[in-house]
């Protein structure tokens, strides 16, 4: 039988990428559908009418949901089965011809997106502009902020282009910290590798493609401080307060890139280390809510897991081990590599919590 349910106004009923199994009809209350333009990522926000049915798609099609649904107001909802929903659908003609007629707009409006897409150039390559950050830091002798970078950066694409020199300039930035310690010693000397080949992309890290072009055919201690943006630099120094411990600095350094708004990539970048901060700063309670929405307004973020894992550690510092528990079977129902970092700590803290 389909059930009755209530949400208060902040939960969320169900988040992109979750296992798609039942089909909701609003029946009071406000909800929207939270997820990404394919052709200019911009947030998109559907509203649900009462009397509307959501999440008919991924569950008919048994693939993972393609939105958020974000309760904006107290909400009712009945939840049904496929079985069920398709038991209703048969018995009412109605139906079936509004979902028809609803899935042919939308699957126009995603044909034109992506013929769109096909014919704008190639995008930027976010993984070589990453690695440069990394390279200015480590031939500016910035040793602990290159660390950072280039850790970052195998974290992100241990199988990239340039995944072999990035863990030799890890090996050359942490031999020189503890050799030097930060900003002293000789400039190292960094091997340009095969893949920046000219004409590569830049990433909107604030390295321009004729920055990167001149980079080229210059020798890497000759490239000056004016590869790195201003909210570039702003966050690596925001970053380095964080890796010594200075979290209430940090914060307000990654607030700062937050409210100014400049650089989209570093924005969110940003966001996702003032959760973190909150979490170190012992503000579980804030720290919740600004995961709940991130996750909201980056649906697509690449530190999804880990924003997902400092909540359930929040709930388990407030002593809340279902809640916790919800959120470590979540990370580990994530399509993600059993080895990846943040899967196996979800899996040794549900073990704990259930031992």
């Amino acid at each position: 039988m389909p059930k009755a349910l209530q949400y208060r106004a902040g939960s969320v009923i169900y988040f992109q990428g979750d296992v798609a199994d039942k089909i909701f009809i609003l029946q009071s209350g406000k909800i929207s559908l939270n997820y990404q333009d394919i052709e200019t990522g911009q947030d998109i926000h559907d509203p649900v009418q009462p009397g509307e049915f959501f999440g008919v798609k991924s569950a008919m099609g048994r693939y993972p949901r393609e939105e958020t649904a974000l309760v904006l107001q107290d909400a009712a909802v009945i939840a049904f089965t496929v079985p069920e929903f398709e038991q209703l659908a048969t018995s009412n003609i109605r139906i079936v011809m509004k979902m028809l007629k609803v899935f042919s707009n939308q699957l126009r409006r995603i044909h034109k997106q992506v013929s769109n897409l096909m014919e704008k150039e190639e995008q930027q390559s976010p993984e070589i502009g990453l690695y440069k950050v990394g390279e200015y830091y480590l031939k500016n002798r910035q040793y602990a902020q290159a660390k950072y970078v280039f850790s970052r950066y195998l974290t992100y694409y241990p199988a990239g282009k340039m995944a072999a020199q990035a863990a030799k300039n890890l090996e050359v930035a942490e031999s020189s910290l503890v050799r030097y310690g930060d900003g002293k010693g000789p400039a190292p000397v960094t091997e340009r590798p095969a893949a920046f080949a000219a004409g590569t992309a830049a990433t909107a890290s604030g390295i321009g493609a004729a920055a990167m072009n001149a980079a080229m055919n210059e020798p890497v201690s000759k490239q000056g401080p004016e590869e790195l943006s201003v909210v570039a630099k702003a966050y690596y120094n925001a970053v380095s307060l964080f890796s010594q411990d200075k979290y209430p600095q940090a914060f307000t350094a990654f607030k700062k890139i937050i409210e100014a708004n400049q650089d989209a990539e570093y924005v969110a970048k940003s966001v996702y280390e003032l959760g973190r901060c909150l979490y170190l700063m012992g503000k579980y309670d804030e720290c919740l809510k600004h995961y709940t929405a991130m996750i909201t307004t980056y649906p697509k973020h690449p530190d999804l897991g880990n924003a997902l894992y400092f909540i359930a550690q929040c709930y388990e510092k407030k002593g809340d081990k279902d809640r916790a528990a919800t959120f470590y079977k979540k990370i580990l129902s994530m399509n993600q590599d059993e080895d990846d970092s943040v899967h196996l700590k979800a899996k040794k803290a549900l073990k704990t919590l259930e031992a």
